[in-house]
């Protein structure tokens, strides 16, 4: 007898309609599984096996042919479990069909028939719908990640039994609760009133901020490059929740979604260490995951020590910084993660840092000094909107009781020019004044003809 049973697959950020086909035959008990499948898929028969059988059920002892149709997609990962489960429950008249028809089913299994959460939930679930589909069982511990989609009927369950006892009728199950999704303070480490002096790199960074300007500070070592940096996320404007799915999307598909919130609710901060692969960066592996630079989508990018960090990653930051995504290339495929965010960077102007400074001598030597700043590429530096010199603070700012401005009050100001630009740029792709291409710049950015001959 023959079942088919509607999956998904998810390449990069897309989701893709996968047709779980069971036939059984007579003849000796074997299986196969054809459709280009992984390791990950071919072993999923044991997963499916046991779990029928430890599920009260018997797992017909003939001949299974499972096709993953269609067959030039290669099929990666565990989210078949429960499909192909299903299918076999099917065509062996053990699971009633009718229900089953209308359903998207994804989750992969246990040993013992309970079902495990999956990555990459929610791009699935938004590629499907797109597609038409609004009916989803689902693992239990992803219903978090598919409760703020409205439009959709989403079950969610914990057991290969609560799904066939539904699909025969013989039990209900209560749809996914929606909920309403609120931005969230990002959760930061440092705040602009704890940074003493500084005054003139504190409005660069609102400025930065503001704008969604890339940002390079140099200057000595102590001089709270570092401090500056972490206090960021502390005046980021919040999060709309067509930006909260976007970035969830890359995030779910990384696999570090926090599945207890099941939505991003703040932007997000990433530093990874100047010894990070290129692959950690930009992307990839074998199953072509999103790196650093795509995590940071929506957020902000910060990278200390920035000449330390290998020239082939800092080269790599070229694509996305100028177009706001990166094309992952492998063997295995090529996939385009979006990667629009805020680039700090800070850096020392010298090896030993005091290049410049007015307190501290400097020991290198002029080719020293010059091989360590030819480490950054023109090309780079000239995606950076903002440089800033940043000195060392003198005694008395340090040790002044004088009550500096807090993150609170410069987040306003953030807020206020994010909600000008936001209707500035309204009806187009452009969110903020850094992304505005060269028509949008002569049409707001005019300059009288003082300007114009101070340009020149």
């Amino acid at each position: 007898m023959l079942s088919l049973v509607k999956s998904y697959t998810l390449i990069g950020l897309n989701g893709y309609e996968i047709d779980a086909e069971i036939d059984i035959s007579t003849g000796k008990p074997s299986c196969t599984i054809v459709g280009l499948p992984d390791n990950a898929v071919k072993e999923s028969i044991e997963r499916v096996q046991s779990a029928v059988k430890n599920t009260g059920l018997y797992f017909p002892a003939k001949k299974l042919t499972i096709n993953l149709a269609p067959a030039d997609i290669k099929k990666e990962g565990v989210l078949f479990d429960l499909a192909i489960s299903l299918g076999i429950l099917v065509a062996s008249s053990q699971v009633k069909y009718e229900k089953l028809k209308d359903f998207i089913v994804l989750g992969e299994l246990s040993l013992n028939g309970s079902i495990r959460p999956i990555v990459g939930l929610l791009p699935i679930l938004i590629s499907a719908f797109k597609d038409g589909y609004t009916k989803f069982i689902i693992p239990k511990g992803n219903e978090n990640e598919a409760s703020f989609l409205s439009d959709i009927d989403v079950y969610a369950v914990e057991s290969l039994k609560e799904v066939t006892e539904f699909l025969n009728g013989e039990r209900e199950l209560s749809k996914v609760e929606k909920r309403d999704w609120k931005a969230e303070k990002t959760g930061f480490m440092e705040d602009f009133s704890r940074v003493k002096g500084q005054y003139y790199a504190k409005r660069a960074m609102e400025i930065a901020v503001a704008g969604g300007h890339n940002i390079l500070m140099y200057g000595p070592p102590g001089s709270g490059k570092t401090m500056l940096a972490k206090c960021v996320p502390s005046i980021l404007p919040d999060l709309t929740f067509e930006e909260a799915l976007e970035t969830t999307k890359i995030h779910s598909v990384a696999g570090i979604l926090d599945q207890s919130k099941g939505i991003i609710t703040s932007r997000p901060f990433r530093a990874p260490h100047h010894t990070a692969s290129v692959v950690s960066m930009t992307g990839g592996g074998k199953n072509v995951k999103p790196g650093e630079i795509s995590l940071a989508h929506n957020g902000v990018l910060f990278l200390d020590e920035f000449p330390e960090y290998p020239r082939a990653i800092l080269e790599t930051m070229r694509q996305p910084l100028e177009d706001g995504k990166i094309v992952v290339s492998r063997a295995a495929a090529t996939i385009e993660y979006p990667a629009s965010f805020m680039l700090i960077a800070s850096m020392n102007p010298c090896p030993c840092g005091n290049y410049g400074s007015k307190d501290l001598h400097c020991t290198c030597s002029p080719s020293q000094i010059s091989k360590y700043l030819h480490k950054l590429s023109g090309p780079l530096l000239d995606r950076i909107d903002i440089k800033i010199d940043v000195d060392r603070v003198k005694f008395f700012e340090l040790r002044s009781e004088s009550n500096e401005e807090t993150s609170e009050e410069i987040k306003k100001r953030v807020e206020k020019a994010r909600e000008i630009q936001r209707l500035r740029f309204v009806g187009t792709n452009t969110f903020s004044n850094a992304k505005m291409n060269s028509k949008q710049i002569k049409e707001f950015c005019k300059i009288d003809s003082e300007c114009e001959e101070l340009l020149e």
